[in-house]
């Protein structure tokens, strides 16, 4: 063989090469720092979060993100970043990008610490609806485009701040109403509303008050039979997730204390804050020292461990990924078992 010959055969081996590696570089997962651990108490805890399963980091550099939410459609993530006014969009293999801005508060100059959105979830009709601090209210982003208000008052009285909500299988959006996005919170001028309320908006559009008596009403999430309405409570004196049943025409019957989390609050970080259910009915909520996990009877399975407050969570992926905003990071932990409605 002749050295030209050779050599023109090893360039085109070389190319060749130079094209598979670059294809198997890109097929490599990465590789994400990782933060916490799974605290099991129970065994069935391994039945849901295998007890080696890693916390992982996917982003950081935020302000308390908060609100996530699985979109189907784009096979990403979404989420608020309140401080920022803006929905970020994560996907794996690309880069994080702003999915929607302004993104809860339209006016002019600065409105507060957390004027953006905060809670969102998708309806029937794949439309995004989002919980607004600034413009304190309920939205939709229609899909022949622009916004619609679902709700941004309640007797003629504005909403304090929308925070989060949960969308029942008939269309029932329920949502919780604290101050933490006004200027001021509980103390603002602007507020004209002297309590935190659960609101439900039916699919007529008729806004009924369904809880009062919560000093700081945060996440919701039905059971899987939505038999059951669960709400956390942000209140350091009084750190609760309580169990609402829930009545065929949408109203709540007597509540009851499902998981008391005030004796942690003094010795970790968090609140009960964002929750979610997986299809068994095991009760996923985020609290002093991360995500705890309770079993359809609330007893205490175990806990996802971080050494920082996480705000929310939501199901994701296939619907065995959960993930978390959890003060500056945006994480996620593969689980055994499933969210509810996947």
């Amino acid at each position: 063989m002749d050295q030209p010959f050779l050599l023109c055969l090893l360039g085109i081996a070389s190319l060749a090469l130079a094209h598979v590696a670059p294809a198997r570089a890109q097929r490599r997962p990465p590789v994400y720092p990782t933060l916490g651990s799974v605290l099991p108490d129970k065994a069935a805890m391994s039945q849901l979060v295998a007890p080696d399963a890693k916390i992982e980091v996917l982003a950081s550099g935020f302000t308390w993100p908060e609100g996530p939410v699985w979109s189907k459609q784009h096979g990403a993530l979404l989420f608020s970043h309140a401080p920022q006014n803006v929905i970020y969009r994560w996907k794996e293999g690309e880069p994080l990008a702003e999915h929607l801005k302004p993104a809860g508060y339209t006016g002019l100059g600065t409105y507060s610490k957390e004027s953006g959105s905060n809670g969102l979830a998708f309806d029937k009709q794949g439309q995004l609806v989002a919980c607004e601090h600034g413009d304190r209210r309920i939205s939709v982003l229609l899909k022949d485009g622009g916004k619609r208000t679902l709700a941004d008052s309640y007797e003629g009285k504005r909403l304090n701040s929308p925070n989060d909500l949960v969308i029942k299988s008939n269309g029932d959006i329920f949502f919780t109403d604290p101050p933490y996005g006004l200027p001021e919170q509980e103390k603002d001028p602007r507020r004209e509303l002297d309590f935190s309320g659960v609101y439900r908006i039916a699919k007529s559009g008729q806004i009924t008050l369904v809880i009062q008596d919560l000093t700081r009403p945060n996440g919701l999430a039905f059971s899987p039979d939505e038999k059951t309405l669960y709400v956390t409570q942000s209140d350091p004196k009084r750190a609760v997730v309580m169990a609402y049943p829930v009545r065929e025409n949408g109203s709540l019957g007597k509540g009851r204390v499902f998981f008391d989390a005030t004796p942690l609050t003094s010795q970790l970080a968090g609140m009960p804050d964002g929750i979610k259910v997986d299809q068994q009915g095991n009760v996923f909520t985020t609290g002093p020292g991360g995500v705890h996990v309770l079993a359809p009877d609330g007893t205490h399975l175990g806990r996802i461990g971080l050494p920082v407050a996480v705000a929310n969570l939501a199901w994701g992926d296939d619907g065995s990924t959960l993930y978390l905003t959890a003060s500056n990071y945006l994480c996620r932990i593969r689980t055994l078992t499933k969210g509810a409605g996947w």
